[in-house]
């Protein structure tokens, strides 16, 4: 297994490359997008014949070798193993964007030309909504049945993860330097505190944003309402109005808490263990009253020529040894607890290491505290991202 790492957040490069959150040209232009039935869901799988298999990913995503970035050792050893050609690109920079390229075939009832896609389960929602992914077969992924995280198993939107598998996770909390701040966080309450005015950001995204701090204001939120949202937001717009809050960013927070621009902020997970290797004296909490678990998940679009190859990919990937060597390169948190075990019995220092990181296998006290927020349904989001954008100044 390598021990490589990935030196530059994934998250991090797509503010870089996608520009931001685009809006999908048919969500843009008011045009209804067309539900599929579960009966038009399928074509003829070629999978036996045609051993190949079109995957479309983030970038830096996947493990890599040091010296050769084309080199994917995961993704090689389950060519190697199965005699599948996968084409993997890196082509997925922003959810909307990626929505309004393959939304016309879906709705028309095309083919996308990919067979495998990895988004963000918000957005994995909307397209579970519209009946434009397949139900997976689990009988073909006995790995996944049995090695996915228990916390992972049954969101809002996919209740059983029948058309949704968990590529990686993690977790939004807050971050911040310890010795500037001189003293613990522990609440989403602590980040209004008079000494840190101006020297706090909040995430710009309405997805990214919302969920802490409305748990923050004690809401469940798995099961939040209108007037929480609003409520929370009324607090945001008072905090933005007195320069308490310095501004709203994407990952560019990153610089911000090196520098010492800002002393506290929203965060993701996966940055912050990358932020901790040049700066030991910034922590990740996961507040008292919780914090949100997100999960960028695997699905198999509708009329993909490839179904059980995607399938057999998908479980190859829940295996414990392959699902440590990907959390062992990306940093996030991996959806198989069983890999755990896998990197603690290594003989590499780093990686036994990373299987005591609990922002990569969250500990039991950490995880009771964590929560899968229900999504924002497609009648809520146009209400709400307005009134979002507007304080975040989108």
């Amino acid at each position: 297994m390598a021990s490589m790492t990935s030196s530059v957040s994934r998250r991090s490069l797509l503010r870089v490359l996608g520009g931001g959150a685009a809006v999908g040209a048919l969500a843009g232009c008011g045009v209804p997008a067309a539900y599929i039935g579960p009966g038009e869901r399928a074509a003829s799988d070629r999978s036996r014949r045609d051993r190949t298999l079109t995957f479309a990913n983030w970038p830096l995503y996947i493990d890599t070798d040091d010296h050769d970035k084309t080199v994917r050792p995961s993704l090689d050893a389950f060519e190697k193993r199965t005699g599948i050609d996968v084409r993997y690109t890196e082509e997925i920079n922003d959810n909307d964007e990626f929505f309004g390229k393959i939304s016309p075939s879906l709705m028309n009832h095309q083919e996308t030309g990919r067979d495998l896609i990895v988004i963000s389960d918000w957005m994995c929602a909307r397209f579970v909504r519209l009946g434009w992914v397949q139900e997976m077969d689990r009988a073909r992924q006995p790995n996944v049945t049995e090695y996915l995280d228990p916390l992972l198993r049954s969101p809002h939107f996919d209740p059983g993860r029948k058309y949704t598998v968990p590529w990686q996770s993690g977790i939004t909390g807050i971050a911040y330097n310890k010795r500037k701040v001189g003293r613990e966080i522990k609440q989403v309450s602590d980040l209004w505190a008079d000494d840190l005015k101006g020297r706090v950001t909040l995430l710009s995204g309405l997805d990214e944003a919302f969920a802490l701090l409305l748990q923050g204001d004690g809401v469940d939120i798995r099961k939040w309402t209108a007037d929480d949202f609003h409520r929370m937001c009324d607090k945001v717009e008072k905090m933005v109005d007195s320069h308490h809050i310095r501004r709203f960013t994407g990952n560019d927070y990153i610089k911000d808490l090196s520098s010492g621009d800002v002393l506290a902020c929203q965060a993701y997970s996966g940055d912050v263990i990358q932020l901790q290797a040049d700066d030991p004296d910034i922590e990740f909490v996961v507040p008292e009253e919780g914090a949100e678990l997100w999960a960028e998940s695997l699905m198999v679009p509708n009329l993909a020529r490839h179904k059980q190859n995607a399938e057999r990919l998908i479980d190859h990937y829940y295996d414990p040894e392959v699902a440590a060597e990907l959390a062992a390169w990306v940093n996030y948190v991996c959806p198989v607890p069983a890999a755990r075990d896998v990197l603690a019995s290594s003989k590499d220092k780093e990686l036994a290491a990373l299987a005591e990181d609990p922002l990569i296998f969250p500990d039991g006290a950490m995880r009771e505290r964590l929560v899968i927020a229900r999504d924002i349904t497609s009648k809520e989001r146009t209400e709400f991202a307005k009134r979002w954008n507007a304080l975040a100044g989108l």
